[in-house]
């Protein structure tokens, strides 16, 4: 899962450091840190911003950063890691894009989180530019299976992204 967190720093050397090293003990993997140096909070402490990838322990990392004196002011948590792009076309409306986007939905693994529609007129086909967010690369696969599947169903013609790992 990743992890953005929002920490509070008094300015003081060593303070990045005490916020980092509980992230690595918990086994966080740190993907990125932004360190706001010349910015300060009116509490006159320092922001920076960590991004961890872990995926356990997030309550007693925050239990652990708070009793070294950091302060967390945010955390979000984001499970949809994987992100396709899939374009659809044929009678997408009168197909009930609705339902599709159902179907994607209550998986647990897999949500539409973007749709683009271009309706040329009311007995011409339509397409769709469909965004989906799943937790994994096998949840993705599960996902876009789905929506091929949904697809065939409803006679509509589905365009998936190229998968260039293999290559």
């Amino acid at each position: 899962m990743r992890i953005t967190m929002d920490l509070e720093l008094k300015d003081i050397p060593g303070q990045l450091v005490r916020a980092l090293e509980p992230i690595s003990d918990a086994g966080g993997n740190i993907v990125s840190v932004v360190h706001h140096h010349e910015n300060r909070t009116p509490r006159g402490t320092i922001p920076i911003q960590v991004i961890v990838d872990m995926e356990d322990g997030l309550t007693e990392l925050k239990n652990k950063l708070e009793s070294r004196d950091i302060k967390v002011v945010r955390v979000d948590e984001a499970k949809l890691l994987v992100h396709e792009t899939i374009l659809i076309v044929g009678h997408i409306i009168h197909s009930d894009i609705r339902d599709t986007i159902d179907q994607i939905d209550s998986t647990g693994y897999a949500e539409v989180v973007d749709l683009a529609m271009s309706m040329p007129g009311i007995n011409l086909k339509s397409s769709a530019r469909i965004g989906i967010n799943a937790t994994g690369k096998d949840e993705m696969k599960k996902a876009v299976k789905l929506l091929r599947d949904i697809s065939k169903e409803k006679e509509l013609l589905i365009i998936e992204p190229i998968d260039t790992e293999g290559m």
